[in-house]
C-alpha cells in the first residue's frame, strides 16, 4: 500500500503542520523552501526552523527536500533533519551523463548523510 505523503513548507501554519502531523503516515515532507523543484546553490535558510516546528507538532520523521543535490547539502540537511529528500539532481544527472552519473551523484550524497551522523 502507498500512503499520500502531504508536504510543510516555510509558509505552513503550525495549525496546518499538526493536521499534516495527524494525517502522514511514515514521515512528513519539509519543502526547504518556497517554489518548485530543481537545484539550488544552497539549502533554504528556514529549512533547520521549518524541522523544529514540526517536531514541536508530531513525533514523525522530518524529511527536508527541494533543492538537495550536492553532498555537502545532504550532510547539512542530515544534520538536523531525519531524511533528505533528492529528486530533480538525479533525474538531471540521468539526463546529462546516464547511469554512471547516477551512481555518482547518489554516492556523493550518501557519502555527505554519513559524514553528518558521524559528526
Amino acid at each position: 500500500d502507498l500512503d499520500p505523503v502531504f508536504l510543510v513548507a516555510p509558509s505552513s501554519t503550525d495549525e496546518r503542520i499538526a493536521v499534516i502531523g495527524r494525517t502522514n503516515r511514515g514521515f512528513v515532507y519539509a519543502a526547504a523552501v518556497m517554489g518548485v523543484t530543481g537545484a539550488r546553490a544552497q539549502v533554504g535558510a528556514g529549512a533547520r526552523e521549518l524541522v523544529g516546528r514540526v517536531r514541536a507538532q508530531t513525533s514523525l520523521p522530518v524529511a527536508v527536500g527541494l533543492g538537495v543535490s550536492t553532498g555537502a547539502q545532504a550532510a547539512e540537511v542530515a544534520g538536523f533533519a531525519d531524511g533528505v529528500v533528492v529528486g530533480s539532481a538525479l533525474v538531471l544527472a540521468l539526463r546529462e551523463g546516464g547511469v554512471e552519473a547516477v551512481r555518482r551523484l547518489a554516492a556523493e550524497l550518501a557519502q555527505g548523510v554519513r559524514s553528518s551522523v558521524r559528526a
